[in-house]
């Protein structure tokens, strides 16, 4: 069984920085991609960041220049630095990965439980 671990969420004022970390634990062959989502209350859960392979990566336009997305595979853990934080950018940030447990098995999606970001005005 593969588990996310989210830390790093808290309340910070408009401008302010956040680093949230996430890091998987478990049956752990080979992770493939990994992101952040986040979810607004009374919004649909959306993409923040991805991050695949040593180099791809894919940011949503409401992010791109402020956020970024990095891993350290060694520790099975991917990082969101968040910079110029906006009060919109408030929400439930949500880890995601694709986990193969083991070389016999195809790759799992697997979530985390979230950290929640506020952002104050």
């Amino acid at each position: 069984q593969v588990q996310l671990v989210e830390s790093g969420g808290g309340l910070v004022q408009a401008g302010g920085s956040l680093r949230l970390s996430c890091a998987a634990s478990g049956s752990i062959f080979s992770i493939n991609a990994m992101g952040w989502y986040r979810q607004a209350p009374g919004k649909q859960r959306e993409l923040v960041a991805l991050i695949s392979g040593a180099v791809y990566t894919n940011y949503a336009d409401s992010v791109k220049g402020r956020f970024t997305i990095s891993r350290d595979n060694a520790k099975n853990t991917v990082y969101l630095q968040m910079n110029s934080l906006k009060p919109e950018d408030t929400a439930i940030y949500y880890c995601n990965a694709y986990v193969r447990p083991s070389d016999t098995m195809r790759s799992l999606e697997v979530w985390g439980q979230g950290t929640l970001v506020t952002v104050s005005s």
